[in-house]
């Protein structure tokens, strides 16, 4: 059965972005970028919030960034070939192609979208992987630790729930960053 994922770059402190909204503190990484790029080929459909998904349109709506290398290209043709749900009250149009704008967050919905599913899905975006992670809809959590505290900013878990978390794997990078992967347990 097809999970649904939560997968984040995070500060060591836990915050995907710091107090100024920047969230370039994630060292560069050759290793790092093929592990996200390994994700993103395995995954079916991207569901993410309208700030992530603004960020994340360059993939497919800018051809300077998959001419830049061979490992960008990988990752841009795994964006693009990827069906996308934004989630989004604002939102008027799409900048991808095979991208739907979903306007309020449903559970049921987004169980109906996974178990329809044929291969995993992956949310984005803190604020609306914070609602799934609420409903109990995330089968998995994957933590990218960078080696830096920020200080504040905004978490990339929710706060104001408890969530315990079973450790599935971990690994280092040689940049220093670790990759957590947990899976959220019933309390």
């Amino acid at each position: 059965m097809p999970k649904l994922i939560y997968t984040t770059n995070v500060s060591l402190d836990g915050f995907i972005e710091d107090p100024d909204g920047g969230f370039d503190f994630l060292p560069p990484g050759d290793d790092v970028f093929a592990a996200h790029t390994a994700l993103m080929q395995s995954i079916g459909t991207l569901i993410y919030g309208r700030r992530l998904y603004e960020r994340m349109a360059v993939w497919e709506t800018d051809p300077t960034f998959a001419a830049r290398s061979p490992a960008l290209a990988t990752f841009a043709a795994a964006f693009t070939d990827t069906d996308k749900v934004v989630y989004s009250s604002t939102l008027t149009h799409t900048q991808t192609a095979r991208t739907r704008i979903e306007r309020a967050f449903d559970p049921a919905a987004l169980t109906t979208m996974k178990d329809a599913a044929d291969r995993d899905l992956l949310i984005g975006g803190a604020d609306l992987a914070g609602q799934a992670l609420r409903a109990r809809l995330v089968d998995e959590v994957q933590l990218y630790i960078a080696p830096v505290a920020v200080g504040g900013g905004k978490p990339g878990l929710p706060t104001g729930i408890r969530i315990d978390l079973e450790l599935l794997d971990q690994h280092r990078f040689a940049n220093g960053v670790v990759l957590l992967r947990y899976r959220p347990r019933s309390v």
